[in-house]
């Protein structure tokens, strides 16, 4: 069952975005953040209140993510990337992203918190942060 709403272009867009924002982190690290993204679109909190659809969280601004400011992001959506998009609109969680909003990638240590944040961990050279319990409840449901 799907988690969030989507066509043929929101998969191609969160395909693209996904091997943009982590490819040189490989599969699993373009997951991650995957599941930053559908987890952006999915809940109504913090940043992302008016986001509900994959495009507005692809092209969030401000607070949106800069590989949509590079050409990187508009090469044509590779199958394999398409499968990944897919699995995360089904559902798949994985470890440290699992409740984040936010990724980034920092020059030094993650450190423990990020604008109030709580760091999840780090995946080679993202660190993941998820909200509070109180800034966004609904991130902790389960699906």
């Amino acid at each position: 069952m799907a988690v969030i709403k989507t066509n043929s272009s929101d998969i191609d867009l969160l395909a693209r975005l996904m091997r943009a924002e982590a490819e040189g982190e490989g599969e699993l690290g373009m997951l991650k953040a995957g599941n930053v993204m559908v987890n952006r679109v999915r809940v109504r909190c913090s940043d992302f209140e008016d986001i509900n659809d994959v495009e507005r969280m692809v092209y969030q601004s401000p607070g949106g993510f800069e590989a949509v400011q590079k050409g990187y992001f508009y090469q044509r959506a590779r199958e394999r990337d398409k499968r990944r998009a897919r699995r995360l609109v089904q559902g798949e969680r994985f470890g440290i992203a699992e409740h984040a909003l936010w990724f980034y990638r920092p020059d030094g240590d993650c450190p423990p918190e990020w604008f109030g944040q709580p760091n999840t961990g780090r995946y080679k050279l993202h660190c993941f942060f998820q909200p509070t319990y109180e800034e966004c409840q609904e991130i902790f449901n389960t699906f």
